[in-house]
């Protein structure tokens, strides 16, 4: 079964927004090498409060760890220009079986 990956840093949501508006080319490129890796499914996320959470679907978070292992400079320097200066924190989700599923093809 999938896992589901969060990343959560702070930074400044509306910056990367223009940045990634401005440069559509480096952002699917990037979304490319994560699909050969085996993403199955991926969006940003940003809060008011300086917050920058991605969130995908992965087939494990091993498939993940080799993406991130090969691109991971390129985001971090992505990231850098946008105000990150901690190391994001990483968690991955199994989904719990609680019989209460709603969407997503339940």
């Amino acid at each position: 079964m999938s896992v589901l990956m969060t990343m959560r840093a702070k930074g400044d949501a509306a910056e990367f927004e223009r940045r990634a508006a401005a440069n559509p080319d480096g952002m699917m490129e990037i979304a490319n090498r994560a699909k050969e890796s085996g993403l199955i499914a991926h969006r940003f996320y940003g809060s008011d409060d300086g917050q920058i959470m991605v969130v995908d679907e992965w087939p494990d978070a091993e498939s993940f760890h080799r993406f991130f292992e090969a691109v991971g400079p390129t985001i971090q320097a992505m990231m850098a220009e946008v105000g990150v200066t901690a190391e994001p924190e990483v968690t991955f989700w199994r989904k719990l079986e609680t019989n209460d599923d709603v969407g997503w093809n339940a």
